[in-house]
């Protein structure tokens, strides 16, 4: 069974849909159907695996390649989603609200608005869900997001310069966590210097964590203590990549060296 990968909402993870009767490439912008209803969405990557138990009732199919007339609706929505932000923000402001929009999407039915946010914490909308609901005449869903989210549905340059890791990728990446600043010797250049523009670690820390920690197998600790020819030092840096690590010694020498010298 031909399935594929598809980016409905730019702040979610791309979904997998059941394809059997389109020839579809990526790229393609096709109408499916979801939990929430109609969508539109592009087509990330064909012939892909979803991992999970064949059942055919409750999987979601891709209902069609959008057609000319469903890619002038789909403009016309985009088109909107300016209008729709600076009036949900000028609600926000006026209720004075602790939240970030992040994003506003036209359900392709027309028949909702979506507006994804992040805030630090529980945000009471009732108020205004029910004022754009009359702005808009339309059923509003107000969605809390991750800033990482935010990042992937705003877009951006990363610190390298290249597009944002988690936009290119399509939200395709394993969870950054501390220790992969670690085994890279990273964590000591502080929050700044290795986070992201959503405030989270960088995601390109988990590209070479895994070859780092292979690379450090049989590498004293940091400030382990060594016996060089009778002297007695610590090891106050590792040099992974190169093999080699840098000795202090108790007269303040310093010296670099080779991981297998040192015992």
């Amino acid at each position: 069974m031909n399935k594929v990968s598809v980016q409905v909402y730019p702040w979610e993870n791309p979904e997998i849909f059941r394809n059997d009767n389109f020839d579809l490439k990526e790229g393609d912008q096709v109408i499916v159907e979801t939990e929430q209803g109609i969508e539109n969405g592009e087509v990330i990557a064909t012939e892909v695996k979803s991992g999970e138990k064949e059942n055919k009732e409750e999987e979601k199919s891709v209902l069609r390649r959008a057609n000319a007339s469903d890619l002038k609706l789909i403009k016309k929505y985009r088109e909107k989603r300016k209008e729709a932000l600076k009036i949900c923000r000028e609600e926000i402001k006026k209720n004075n609200l602790p939240m970030k929009l992040a994003d506003a999407h036209f359900s392709f039915d027309g028949s909702k608005v979506i507006f994804p946010f992040t805030a630090e914490k529980r945000v009471d909308f009732r108020n205004l869900i029910r004022t754009l609901s009359q702005r808009f005449q339309k059923s509003v869903r107000l969605q809390q997001i991750g800033s990482r989210d935010e990042a992937r549905a705003t877009g951006g340059l990363g610190i390298c310069g290249r597009e944002l890791c988690c936009e290119a990728l399509g939200g395709n990446l394993k969870s950054v966590t501390a220790e992969n600043a670690r085994v890279q010797q990273l964590g000591q250049r502080g929050s700044d210097r290795i986070s992201g523009l959503c405030g989270r670690l960088r995601c390109c820390l988990g590209y070479e964590s895994e070859q780092y920690k292979e690379a450090s197998v049989g590498f004293p600790n940091l400030w382990a203590k060594v016996k060089i020819n009778g002297k007695e030092g610590k090891i106050i840096e590792r040099h992974i990549l190169a093999r080699e690590v840098t000795v202090e010694f108790k007269d303040r020498v310093r010296k670099r060296m080779r991981v297998e010298e040192v015992k």
